[in-house]
């Protein structure tokens, strides 16, 4: 399968799906992959305003961000990756965005 059959298989399972999250982060991971970042930032952000309380996305969203040198953005999203990580006990993913915070602010200072 090439990496546009797959983006187009995300395509198609959000079309489907359009409220489940993992279709969503599917097809933003996907984008990330193919080296679309504007598509995976705005996947991202699609997924955050459908389903905030999805922990996996601020990772790999704010991630993205960085990828792209827009730091500050970074941080607002690890901001609410952390808040989301909290509300739902998820400590290893709360772990996770902790770090990657605390190491775009070593980074920034």
């Amino acid at each position: 399968m090439t990496p546009e059959q797959r983006l187009e298989a995300f395509r198609k399972f959000v079309e489907r799906s359009p409220d489940d999250p993992f279709a969503r982060y599917s097809l933003a991971m996907g984008h990330r992959g193919a080296g679309q970042l504007d598509l995976a930032v705005k996947t991202f952000e699609e997924l955050a305003a459908r389903v905030p309380g999805y922990v996996p996305t601020y990772l790999m969203w704010g991630q993205t961000l960085e990828m792209q040198d827009r730091a500050g953005e970074a941080a607002r999203v690890y901001d609410r990756g952390i808040q989301a990580a909290r509300a739902a006990g998820n400590d290893h993913a709360l772990s996770e965005l902790t770090q990657a915070r605390e190491s775009l602010g070593a980074r920034e200072g």
